[in-house]
């Protein structure tokens, strides 16, 4: 299962996934569809757009969005519903953990909601730590700021 690091040809994949968890939990906000209308800007802004495969299908996705220098957000990660419990949520926190030490960054946060309690359980079990909780002034479905220093 080959996780693969800014590769262009899956950005429709990455919105697809992404749009398809958000609806399902949440709803489609005005950042997201901007997001949706030009995904590369990610990568253009110095970030990373990770995909994993499984026999050449798009399994999963996240991306890392930079924020400073050395600060980056765990973001948008979503494993399509037929891939999940196969332990690819590790695996793409394991590629985006290479990264960050590649890059020799000193802090990573993730926004999410505590009803994603699965998600909340594997950022803890990677070492993230709840920064702050309450209402997200971007993000309506966000609720926990979590982080882990590096």
């Amino acid at each position: 299962m080959p996780v693969l690091i800014n590769n262009k040809q899956y950005l429709p994949d990455f919105i697809r996934l992404n749009e398809a968890w958000i609806a399902h939990y949440f709803r489609i906000e005005e950042a997201d569809r901007e997001l949706a209308r030009s995904p590369a800007k990610i990568i253009a802004g110095g970030g990373y757009i990770f995909t994993l495969l499984e026999e050449d299908q798009v399994a999963g996705v996240c991306a890392l969005f930079k924020e400073d220098d050395d600060v980056f957000q765990l973001a948008r990660m979503a494993v399509s519903p037929e891939h999940q419990g196969k332990g690819y949520g590790d695996a793409l926190i394991d590629s985006t953990f290479a990264k960050l030490r590649e890059i020799k960054a000193s802090r990573v946060y993730l926004l999410s909601n505590t009803i994603l309690a699965p998600a909340i359980t594997l950022y803890k079990k990677r070492g993230f730590s709840v920064l702050s909780e309450g209402v997200h002034p971007v993000y309506a479905r966000c609720n926990i700021v979590m982080e882990k220093i590096l």
